[in-house]
């Protein structure tokens, strides 16, 4: 695995840049964010939403605005890529993604080798029983 350490960096950067580090953040909210996306995750999963899609008609462009919805809410896919960059995208996958951006930020703005640390968990969780030696769950 390499470059990951270097999205963290560029992640930390963006979020220092677009004012989210004017008030310290302690560990514990950070934590609290980061679930708080899985938990978006698991709700977008349970209303059945796809991976990812854009809400149909933001009236900023002629594309979203004739474009018939699919049934529903959703302008899903590569049919819509018109007017994809300044849509916000939405869904199960954007919010795990959404997960993953804070967790690099904070390892970016504490420096930590994350890269190293997922290399080193992944090697150790190899030589692991199966079932960690029984567990259900």
């Amino acid at each position: 695995m390499t470059g990951i350490n270097e999205v963290a960096k560029e992640i930390h950067e963006n979020a220092v840049a677009h004012g989210w580090y004017e008030e310290a953040r302690g560990f514990g909210e950070i934590i609290a964010l980061c679930h708080s996306e899985l938990s978006e995750a698991l709700e977008a999963y349970r209303d059945d939403q796809p991976n990812v899609f854009y809400e149909h008609g933001c009236g900023a462009c002629l594309t979203c605005e004739n474009r018939p919805t699919v049934p529903g809410l959703y302008c899903v896919g590569d049919a819509h890529n018109a007017c994809k960059d300044h849509r916000k995208p939405e869904g199960i996958a954007v919010e795990l993604a959404d997960c993953i951006i804070r967790i690099l930020d904070y390892c970016g703005k504490e420096g930590i080798d994350i890269d190293a640390a997922i290399h080193m968990k992944h090697e150790f969780n190899k030589t692991r029983p199966y079932r960690h030696g029984g567990k259900v769950i």
